[in-house]
């Protein structure tokens, strides 16, 4: 029992049915939930970006909106994924057993965890990039390289879809998730250079971040938001990739134990 729950994964196209099925139902309901998940970054980049900004002089050489608006992308971006990956995800698995109807056909948990992973990557990857379009619709990008952000923003999703999956295989309720946007993910936000520069924390906490996912997607979109090239390009990806791997490992072998035992 324990070797099949910790054997490597096996996967099929079948995860694109999943991942479809997600998608049909969503589309229902697309416009709010495009306009919940844009309500808060759009708060936070407008009324922090010209309110605040006002009386900042730059920060690290850009305007503190255009600082701002690289952060946002990628703070948007994760909390899409946790949330699709959480409240979404432990509605399908546990209160509407979505999951288990879907393994009645020959589609398997693998396959399940799979489409869930790819479908909240994807939903959050547009969640990015309509705060994308928002900083292109201000003035805020500077160049081509830009685009290159869509893809950042799609491994971030996988990264913290990953994560989020994670929780939902230990969650026995939905208030559970509370201690992980508490201990988690506000932290994350704080830390990792969303709001202002990691150089302005204190040393422990630099090196703390430096091992989050989020200041890595940050470092990425936000050079590329301005028209540079980031520096320590592989470091950046390496990093969400084995959060993104690793996280998804540690959900199939905690959703197996749960949901196959």
């Amino acid at each position: 029992m324990i070797a099949k729950q910790l054997a490597l994964p096996a996967f099929s196209l079948r995860h694109l049915h999943v991942w479809r099925r997600n998608s049909l139902v969503w589309r229902k309901l697309a416009v709010p939930s495009m306009l919940g998940n844009l309500a808060d970054p759009m708060i936070y980049l407008l009324g922090l970006g010209y309110g605040l900004g006002a009386m900042l002089s730059d920060v690290g050489g850009m305007p503190y909106i255009a600082f701002l608006a690289a952060g946002t992308v990628c703070s948007s971006t994760m909390m899409s994924a946790s949330f699709e990956t959480m409240y979404s995800g432990f509605s399908r698995m546990h209160v509407q057993k979505t999951w288990d109807a879907i393994m009645n056909a020959p589609v398997t948990l693998d396959d399940v965890l799979l489409g869930e992973a790819v479908w909240a990557a994807s939903k959050s990857m547009l969640s990015g990039m309509a705060v994308l379009l928002v900083a292109w619709g201000l003035g805020l990008l500077h160049s081509a390289l830009a685009l290159w952000v869509i893809p950042v923003v799609f491994l971030t999703g996988l990264a913290f879809a990953g994560m989020g999956l994670v929780i939902t295989a230990l969650s026995p309720s939905y208030d559970f998730f509370m201690y992980y946007f508490t201990l988690a993910i506000t932290p994350m936000m704080l830390m990792c250079g969303v709001f202002f520069p990691v150089s302005q924390l204190p040393a422990a906490l630099r090196a703390l971040a430096q091992v989050l996912p989020l200041t890595h997607a940050v470092d990425l979109a936000r050079p590329l938001m301005n028209g540079a090239v980031p520096g320590d390009i592989p470091l950046h990806l390496t990093v969400l990739a084995a959060y993104a791997i690793a996280g998804f490992y540690i959900a199939l072998v905690l959703t197996r134990r749960r949901l196959l035992q």
